[in-house]
């Protein structure tokens, strides 16, 4: 702890050498300087866990192009990719799975937060609240070393589907299932969910989903997770940060409401095109389109697309997959797929604006019968392999993240005493 406090006064200390150096620099160049609102187009420094090619639509983690670790890889492999920066072999493979199932347990008072939570808080808040407190029961908690903040990521990555999981099903009052010391980790967490183990099918879809979504350089969650760690806070702060910044509607969310807009909106094919003519009219914002990075299409959404077209041609062709999904059937709605296609066809056509990440996840997670409100969640559970990674890159060659503001209010106010205000 004496080591560790002197590193973060020597890190403040040439922080503000650092600081006083830059505004020496800077001052007489301030007010010609230009503003970046929202950093667009800014690079905060060097990483090498993930590359975006917006202009051509690729997207590459730890240098392999994403298609390819989709349909050869597991999440646990790109989980292991992320943080260690090389593909796994056999052997460290099999060690880093029983590692994950290992940690998929949570501690017994965790759970008793959990079920004392007001039952109409969202499970993101649930989420963020438990990984907070989940660092106080972790035995490297004052340790912070490399390879303890690994220990305590891979710890995070194996316990958010059991939070998230505990924390839906006592919120609908259905009974806990405990985690399996047996099933993948993207099989444990839909049984954990849905109470079902998945088919060879829909497990394989899920694990692809994870992977799509298990990072993506510098978004807005993960630039929050590497501000909060260049403290050199720990690594439970970070991903706590990561999670409160991913339940904006603005980052996180928007699969979902592009679910709920199908289910008690749309409906109906027909209903598509004057549903979104509408929107477009008022000048409304159209969930699951639009990417500050992406110039055509987001390379996940043509992956989720494949997906999403073959579960719902599956729901269509098959009379009996699963009681989640016989149940969806019943629902007064059309195949969500061929209704997010008219709408994706029509978006494209009128504005040149394509589909994100979001617009075909929502189709997918829900013919898998993911319950609706375990949609950001599970952009969570997925994100956090790339938030750990991101954390530990971080720490390798740590600058403390302190953009500036220009003060643009007025100088030089006369302080005018309380009785003449």
């Amino acid at each position: 702890m004496e080591k560790r406090l002197e590193k973060c006064k020597s890190s403040q200390t040439l922080a503000c050498e650092d600081y006083k150096i830059e505004q020496k620099h800077e001052s007489s160049e301030i007010d010609k300087s230009k503003i970046y609102k929202g950093l667009v187009g800014i690079y905060a420094d060097e990483s090498k866990i993930t590359c975006i090619d917006g202009e051509n639509g690729k997207l590459y983690y730890r240098g392999y192009p994403l298609e390819d670790l989709v349909y050869n890889s597991s999440f646990e492999e790109v989980a292991y990719l992320l943080i260690y920066g090389y593909l796994p072999s056999k052997a460290q493979i099999s060690t880093f799975k029983d590692e994950l199932i290992k940690e998929r347990n949570i501690p017994d008072n965790i759970l008793t937060i959990l079920k004392s939570y007001p039952r109409n808080t969202t499970r993101i808040e649930l989420l963020r609240t438990s990984i907070s407190a989940l660092s106080l029961y972790d035995p490297d908690d004052y340790i912070f070393t490399e390879e303890a903040n690994i220990r305590k990521g891979i710890r995070i990555i194996a316990k958010i589907p059991t939070v998230l999981a505990f924390s839906h099903r006592i919120q609908t009052n259905l009974p806990l299932i405990e985690p399996s010391q047996e099933l993948s980790h993207a099989s444990n967490y839909y049984y954990m969910m849905t109470g079902e183990i998945p088919c060879d099918a829909f497990e394989n879809a899920f694990d692809k989903i994870l992977i799509c979504h298990a990072d993506h350089s510098n978004n807005s969650s993960t630039f929050s997770c590497r501000v909060t760690i260049s403290t050199l806070s720990d690594i439970y702060s970070g991903i706590t940060s990561a999670i409160g910044t991913l339940r904006g509607p603005l980052h996180g969310g928007a699969n979902e409401r592009v679910m709920k807009a199908m289910q008690n909106e749309i409906k109906k094919k027909e209903n598509v095109i004057p549903w979104v003519q509408k929107k477009l009219a008022n000048k409304e914002k159209v969930m699951g389109f639009g990417h500050r990075v992406y110039k055509s299409w987001d390379p996940r959404a043509k992956i989720l697309r494949d997906i999403s077209q073959k579960l719902w041609s599956d729901i269509e062709n098959i009379d009996k997959i699963s009681d989640f999904v016989n149940g969806r059937k019943q629902e007064n709605i059309d195949n969500v797929f061929e209704m997010t296609e008219l709408l994706a066809d029509y978006v494209i056509k009128t504005k040149n604006i394509y589909p994100n990440v979001d617009l075909y996840s929502a189709g997918a997670l829900n013919a898998l019968g993911i319950p609706t409100p375990l949609f950001t969640p599970l952009f969570a559970a997925s994100r956090c392999a790339g938030w750990v990674a991101h954390a530990i890159e971080q720490l390798s060659n740590n600058k403390l993240i302190r953009p500036r503001l220009r003060y643009v209010g007025e100088l030089n106010k006369n302080y005018t005493n309380m009785e003449f205000r």
